[in-house]
């Protein structure tokens, strides 16, 4: 399935944020930051990429929805099997 990019601009604002994020934590750890700050800041950043990933999973639903006369009976289940991978 191919989303539209447009539609995934929220995906890409939060996987660069997400970036970002992984940087810091690099930083962190180069200047030896307590071990509790660095592990808050990789749990951050791990929510955050999940939902990237929850979102872009969302996209594709909402694309298979405003198409139902197309066939995406495999799209949707390709889809929920990507979801539950994140759960």
């Amino acid at each position: 399935m191919n989303l539209d990019p447009t539609e995934l601009a929220s995906v890409t604002k939060r996987l660069r944020r997400a970036q970002g994020q992984v940087g810091g934590i690099l930083r962190m750890i180069e200047e030896g930051r307590d071990c509790q700050d660095v592990v808050t800041q990789l749990a951050a950043v791990s929510k955050a990429l999940d939902r990237a990933g929850f979102a872009l999973i969302s996209v594709g639903l909402q694309e298979c929805l405003a198409d139902p006369s197309g066939d995406h009976a495999a799209d949707v289940a390709s889809l929920e099997k990507l979801f539950l991978t994140l759960s």
